[in-house]
């Protein structure tokens, strides 16, 4: 009985520091110019960038919405959060809820029973790189390292122009005899701005946690001067990983976390670097770039107000063996084993190919058709017969899996450009992931690790592949089946 009581006294300390989160939220149209460039963008209760949300693991969080947009419907995802129990809260619309419409309100209430660096978006179509975006942090009483203070990053690309406008452009018959060729982004943006900066005291050690929030290209981030340990990747703590003063590679969905000692002195400043990725947007597309278009955006570390704040750092060409961190190396600090035996595997092929003259991304050569009933609304209501038959769905495409399987999932990207892929409810295992042109998977493995490294969120090499493995123990309301998918972030 003594070792029950024990064990219990950790979760009964955790009980009495959660508590209630309550956000009343708004969403409407507002005006800013993070560049510059004066745009309507879509923020929360009349301001933007919108908030970031800060709880304490085991909270509750409670969170009422208005659709405030006018004539667009809207959702929030909270991704990277598994809902567990809790499915119909993670806001994908047409999957697990009905789209919020105009002027009505949809309550969103779960436990934040996961510690580290998430985010808030829009699932509906284009709102997020219109400005519907947030940082979420689950603070953890008793993390696996030591600071002193944290701040976060937020790394995205920015367009002039409204994604509405923007996808009915890439979309069209003209771009498509083009080329297919997605718009480019106008702007870099640090904190959704092109002028950040963030006080730092001297002699410190800061928890950096680092959200890419972008819609397309890729980014890479280093601080000029200060070395990074790695600590964790998408809500998951890892063994220290000395980055040092090698870049960081974020895509889209991705999020880490580092640990940086600032300096005792504190007679200069210092810069922080963010480069949007040019092979996707350029090299790997066959495109020319414009003249005067600029990448590149910096923020940096103020020690002392008095003085200037350093110029850009000069970067010359990077070498990818070299100057980059390989986030496949980081190991998961509870050191779980490589899930085995694989109970079911799944392979997905993907591509982009004109269909009645329109581009479009294809999984085993079907393209994704919203349902009219949300899918798991489908789920709960089609019965014991029907519940495992896919049909019942519609053109989603979906995989059905038993509770409790192992599942690998092989992502084939054969087409020309790399692509991001997360995974609702779960994090997954990364055991292979090729290089540039690698090929698709041939079902044989090199050099993989017993203590994969686990997150949510995957960048899929162009010409490539990646094995990813997750376990199916995170059932919805039914507790019969689970409904895992995945889809891509630039939809």
């Amino acid at each position: 009985m003594s070792r029950l009581v024990l064990l219990a006294l950790p979760w009964l300390a955790l009980l009495a520091w959660a508590e209630d989160v309550y956000l009343e939220w708004d969403i409407t149209w507002v005006w800013a110019a993070p560049d510059g460039f004066a745009r309507p963008l879509i923020g929360i209760n009349g301001e933007w960038p919108c908030p970031q949300v800060d709880v304490n693991l085991g909270d509750r969080v409670i969170v009422d919405v208005h659709n405030g947009l006018g004539n667009q419907t809207t959702g929030i995802h909270w991704h990277g959060f598994h809902q567990y129990m809790t499915g119909m809260m993670d806001g994908s619309s047409e999957v697990t809820q009905c789209p919020i419409p105009p002027d009505e309100k949809m309550r969103y209430e779960f436990m934040a029973n996961q510690s580290g660096t998430y985010w808030y978006h829009s699932h509906n179509m284009g709102q997020y790189p219109d400005g519907l975006r947030g940082a979420f942090i689950v603070h953890d009483p008793s993390p696996p390292f030591e600071y002193d203070d944290e701040f976060t990053i937020t790394l995205s690309d920015l367009y002039h122009e409204q994604m509405p406008l923007l996808l009915n452009q890439y979309q069209s018959l003209e771009n498509q005899a083009n080329g297919g060729l997605e718009p480019l982004p106008d702007s870099a943006i640090i904190n959704d701005s092109t002028n950040t900066t963030i006080h730092v005291h001297p002699n410190r050690t800061y928890l950096v946690h680092i959200v890419c929030t972008g819609n397309w290209p890729g980014h890479t981030w280093f601080f000029d001067e200060h070395e990074m340990t790695v600590v964790e990747v998408d809500g998951i703590f890892t063994d220290p990983y000395p980055a040092r003063d090698k870049r960081l590679r974020i895509t889209t969905g991705q999020r880490m976390s580092v640990l940086i000692q600032t300096k005792n002195d504190t007679s200069r400043n210092y810069a922080m670097w963010n480069t949007m990725d040019m092979n996707m947007m350029f090299f790997y597309e066959n495109r020319t770039i414009p003249e005067g278009f600029n990448p590149n955006v910096t923020a940096w570390l103020v020690y002392n107000e008095s003085a200037p704040l350093p110029p850009p750092p000069v970067v010359y060409n990077l070498d990818a063996n070299k100057d980059f961190v390989d986030d496949v190396l980081f190991v998961p600090a509870d050191h779980e084993r490589i899930l085995e035996p694989v109970d079911r595997q799944i392979i997905i092929n993907t591509t982009s190919k004109a269909i009645s003259g329109v581009a479009r991304w294809t999984v085993n050569n079907e393209t994704y058709i919203p349902p009219t009933v949300p899918s798991l609304y489908t789920a709960l209501s089609v019965g014991e017969e029907y519940i495992s038959d896919p049909t019942v769905y519609g053109q989603v495409n979906p995989f059905i899996v038993e509770y409790g399987e192992v599942v690998e999932i092989v992502i084939n990207n054969d087409h020309n450009n790399l692509h991001p892929w997360h995974l609702h409810g779960h994090q997954f295992q990364v055991i292979q992931r090729s290089a540039v042109d690698g090929g698709l998977f041939a079902n044989y493995f090199q050099n993989i690790s017993s203590t994969p490294v686990k997150r949510d969120t995957i960048m899929v090499q162009n010409n490539g592949h990646a094995v990813i493995r997750f376990r199916a123990d995170n059932p919805d309301k039914s507790h019969h089946f689970y409904r895992a998918y995945s889809k891509t972030l630039t939809d």
